[in-house]
């Protein structure tokens, strides 16, 4: 685990998502939760040393079924961007593991798998302040990278969660993004605004700005290229050509390889279905 800050701590070592904990007067705010339901009561129990107050809440950043399926195991109240809450209220109560790989990584746990879901008690549409403590905590919908993304800004900490807007050296999960809105995102996160923040990526930790740069240019790059494509009548399908070049600079173990080359397949075809072709893909 490591401190950002006395009070608020990340950790990595779990499978999934860059898990966090603020620790406060009132209580423990979340933010995410492993995957694995095992993995999220030894999240919990690694917490306990931690002196705060008896409430618990987690946040889930976004849709992706990588930090939100193992929300039960918290065992605390969950709170999402309406859009997120609108994914749950159209799925069936008991998740099961089938269908097409989307390059997830609950995708790689052979026994994850009928689960219950964990649906959210408390949503927002734009902005929301926190206090369990004198200084607020706001959530910003930020719907670039998902239609349900948010970020959580810590402004007396200078601290700011963006979730899968930056990813660590993995490529970015496309199928619910906007990708002009993604890169608006960017140039906040690297204009004046943002300025001296730690950014807390979503899967990685702590981001430097070249991070962020290098997350932009792969996104510019994809855009364009999808641009290109469309003006030329491209199937969807034709869209897996651009998967080695959004790879390449990008460095992970050989054995990543598969997992996030399915990542690049589902999501490009995915988006290229739904904003060029008009037409709304099903939910994985």
């Amino acid at each position: 685990m490591q401190s950002l800050r006395e009070n608020i701590h990340i950790e990595d070592k779990y499978l999934g998502v860059t898990l966090a904990a603020i620790n406060l007067p009132q209580g423990l705010i979340y933010i995410d939760a492993p995957p694995s339901p095992e993995d999220g009561r030894t999240w919990r129990a690694d917490l306990l040393d931690l002196e705060s107050g008896y409430e618990r809440l987690l946040i889930n950043l976004d849709t992706n079924i990588d930090r939100i399926i193992g929300s039960r195991a918290m065992d605390c109240s969950v709170l999402v961007h309406e859009n997120t809450a609108e994914h749950f209220r159209n799925r069936p109560g008991i998740f099961k593991n089938q269908g097409q790989p989307t390059g997830a990584i609950w995708e790689t746990f052979p026994t994850l798998g009928n689960l219950r879901w964990s649906p959210p008690q408390i949503t927002f549409t734009k902005k929301m302040s926190l206090y369990w403590d004198d200084a607020p905590i706001y959530l910003e919908h930020q719907p670039g990278s998902d239609e349900g993304a948010i970020w959580v800004i810590l402004p007396d900490e200078k601290i700011v969660f963006v979730g899968d807007a930056v990813l660590k050296n993995q490529p970015p999960f496309l199928a619910k993004a906007d990708l002009h809105k993604w890169l608006e995102s960017l140039d906040l996160l690297l204009g004046e605004e943002y300025k001296g923040y730690t950014v807390v990526s979503g899967r990685g930790g702590v981001c430097a700005s070249s991070t962020i740069e290098k997350q932009r240019e792969i996104l510019a790059e994809t855009h364009q290229a999808l641009e290109k494509m469309a003006q030329k009548g491209a199937d969807a399908a034709d869209t897996a050509k651009l998967i080695p070049e959004l790879l390449a600079p990008l460095r992970f173990l050989a054995s990543e390889r598969e997992l996030f080359t399915n990542r690049l397949r589902y999501g490009l075809a995915a988006y290229y279905t739904r904003h060029y072709l008009g037409v709304i893909p099903e939910q994985e």
